[in-house]
């Protein structure tokens, strides 16, 4: 693989991938360079915010409302978990259960814990339930597999 890297002044930032033939790997590349561009308005004290998906960790719903959770903020999320869910793959998003959805791209570990129950641990050390309905999701966009 060849990486060629320019600065273009007044131009956007615009991505070209050129490949032999396409493959799983170049398929992942592309989803990723994709995902890039993806941002939620959450709302905060403050006002809105424009978050980018890379720095969504995982939303919740609770008591019928959204929450992003950011390494280190919470916002309140103005959709539905319908919604969210049809935009889940294409960011990069999976359900781990009835009321979360997690960044795989922060997702380090997925343990066993007591009683056979499952936890997903995120890059901030942060622990997610895992209902075993959603596993094999998880494990499939873990490998990069695509849900």
């Amino acid at each position: 693989m060849k990486i060629e890297k320019r600065q273009v002044e007044g131009k956007p930032l615009t991505v070209t991938v050129e490949y032999p033939e396409w493959n799983r790997s170049v398929e992942s590349l592309v989803r990723k360079i994709e995902r890039l561009d993806l941002s939620f308005v959450g709302k905060s004290e403050d006002g809105l915010v424009r978050i980018g998906i890379l720095d969504v960790y995982y939303v919740e719903n609770v008591e019928r409302k959204l929450f992003i959770y950011t390494k280190d903020n919470t916002y309140r999320l103005e959709s539905s978990m319908a919604s969210l869910e049809k935009e889940a793959g294409v960011a990069g998003l999976v359900r781990v259960s009835r009321t979360c959805i997690m960044n795989i791209e922060h997702l380090k570990e997925i343990r066993q814990i007591r009683n056979s129950h499952l936890e997903a641990v995120m890059d901030n050390d942060e622990r997610l339930i895992v209902s075993r309905k959603y596993l094999g999701d998880i494990k499939r966009a873990f490998k990069g597999e695509g849900v």
